[in-house]
């Protein structure tokens, strides 16, 4: 079995369930506990914990009936270490700027898998979050934060905004030839219904347009040659708010 399993929920969100050690397994923003319930009994697994990247209902909705039916925790991010049995260890990262509240939680590498990063609404694969109740600012050092892991982490987004994030990248850079055949490959996997998770750290440090706000290339094509990094990242949130 792999070691995160995927369950799309309310058209484009992403419910993401963890084996962790024999049977174990904890869930990350349960937007539905249908979904949640239907997994468990597939895969006989024993649901320890929720964790929650942040408090907006599509990600919550199912955790208080999956904390009545099965006693499990559930995590909102108030601990900065997350022990679980076995040799698997949580990190909880604030990232406020999606919210103020928001986190995200990596899971570290173990014999079995690589770092696993839950993102929540704070970094999409191609994309970012909207900034609610925080500002651009804040959002743009929170990914600092999580573009400083290793390269090799696999990440887990919230929500699957991967062609629109790419179509807007190319009204950036519509010349970039990494970042149309990023696209070309997502509308792939769509086609024949796939996932468009996971990604990595490096794969989004090399085509996700918000996360190069501090290039020369980012600034040039926005004549923002001598803009501070988070100005720059501002502008870019700006544009993709307007695009959609």
């Amino acid at each position: 079995m792999e070691p995160v399993i995927t369950m799309p929920a309310l058209g484009d969100n992403y419910i993401y369930l963890c084996c962790y050690h024999r049977n174990d397994a904890f869930v990350v923003d349960p937007g539905e506990s249908r979904i949640v319930f239907g997994a468990l009994d597939k895969h006989r697994l024993n649901l320890t914990d929720v964790l929650i990247t942040h408090r907006h209902i599509d990600h919550t909705a199912g955790a208080e009936d999956l904390k009545k039916r099965t006693g499990c925790r559930v995590i909102s991010g108030e601990k900065a270490e997350i022990s679980l049995a076995g040799d698997t260890s949580i990190q909880a990262i604030t990232t406020p700027g999606h919210t103020r509240d928001s986190v995200c939680y990596y899971v570290q590498p173990s014999v079995k898998h690589g770092g696993l990063l839950f993102t929540g609404d704070t970094l999409f694969i191609g994309g970012c979050g909207r900034p609610i109740g925080s500002d651009a600012q804040t959002l743009w050092y929170s990914l600092q934060k999580l573009t400083a892991l290793p390269d090799d982490t696999f990440v887990y987004p919230g929500h699957d905004y991967t062609e629109e994030n790419y179509e807007f990248a190319l009204t950036v850079l519509p010349d970039n030839t990494v970042i149309k055949q990023r696209l070309n490959e997502i509308q792939q996997a769509q086609r024949q219904k796939l996932p468009t998770v996971p990604s990595t750290i490096l794969q989004e440090k090399t085509t996700n347009v918000f996360l190069a706000a501090g290039t020369k290339e980012i600034k040039a094509a926005l004549n923002m040659p001598d803009a501070p990094d988070a100005e720059v990242f501002a502008e870019l949130r700006r544009r993709k708010n307007i695009f959609g």
